[in-house]
C-alpha cells in the first residue's frame, strides 16, 4: 500500500457518520471508537507507515457504521438469532461499504471500502460476505477482525458479562490460522498488555472524539 494523502474533509465526514450512529446506537458508536484506536495501535506495532496506519484507524472507526441500518429489535435482541435475523445482522458489513462508497472518489476512502466490507472474512473461507480465504482478505480487514473480536468479547453485552483477558487471549490463539491471521494475533498478544497499562491514549483519534463525544 503506497503513501498517500488524507483529505482534510475526512475528519468532518467521519464525525458526521459517527454522530448519526451515536444517535441510533450509542454502544456501537463507542465500540467503533475503540476498534478504531486498537486498529491504529496494532498497525503501529506491525510497523505500517503513517498512511497505512490512518487507513487502519479509519477503517476501524467505520467498520460497523452499517449497523445504523439494522433494525434495533434484531441488533439488540438478547436471545439467540434465528437464521433470517442472522442474515440481517451479517448484512451490516455490506451496508457499511455502501454508506462509505460516496466518499470513495478519493483514494484514501477507496482503500477503506474493502477493509470494511471484509472485516468478518475468515482465513478458512467460512466468513462473510464473500467467503474470501487467506491473503485474499485485505490486511486491514484482518487487523480489524482481531481487535474487533477482542473488544466484542471484553465488553458487557445484553446477554453476558465481558470476559477476562486470559479467556479472550486463549480464544484468539485457538482460532489463529482458521479465523484469524496468526501473525497478527501474535503481535496483538505481544503488545496488548502494554496498551492496558497506558492512560486513555487518543493521540490520533482526538480530532474526531473531541467533535463527536
Amino acid at each position: 500500500m503506497a503513501w498517500g494523502d488524507i483529505p482534510d474533509w475526512s475528519y468532518d465526514s467521519v464525525k458526521s457518520l459517527l454522530e448519526a450512529l451515536k444517535a441510533v446506537e450509542p454502544s456501537t458508536y463507542h465500540h467503533c471508537l475503540r476498534v478504531g484506536e486498537y486498529s491504529r495501535k496494532l498497525a503501529v506495532a506491525m510497523g505500517l507507515n503513517e498512511f497505512e496506519t490512518k487507513v487502519a484507524e479509519f477503517s476501524g472507526l467505520l467498520h460497523d457504521i452499517g449497523k445504523i441500518g439494522i433494525d434495533r429489535g434484531v441488533l439488540l435482541k438478547p436471545g439467540k438469532l434465528d437464521p433470517h435475523e442472522l442474515d440481517i445482522i451479517r448484512s451490516h458489513s455490506v451496508i457499511s461499504e455502501e454508506i462509505i462508497k460516496p466518499f470513495a472518489a478519493h483514494p484514501f476512502f477507496k482503500q477503506i471500502l474493502p477493509a470494511v466490507r471484509g472485516h468478518h472474512e475468515r482465513l478458512d473461507g467460512e466468513g462473510y460476505p464473500d467467503k474470501l480465504m487467506g491473503e485474499e482478505i485485505p490486511l486491514m480487514s484482518r487487523i480489524i477482525l482481531v481487535v474487533d473480536t477482542y473488544d466484542a468479547m471484553s465488553e458487557d453485552r445484553i446477554y453476558r458479562k465481558g470476559l477476562p483477558d486470559d479467556i479472550i487471549y486463549a480464544e484468539l490463539k485457538r482460532c489463529s490460522g482458521s479465523q484469524f491471521d496468526p501473525q497478527l494475533v501474535k503481535i496483538f498478544l505481544q503488545v496488548h498488555e502494554s496498551w492496558r497499562k497506558q492512560k486513555n491514549d487518543q493521540e490520533t483519534l482526538h480530532h474526531i472524539i473531541r467533535k463527536v463525544a
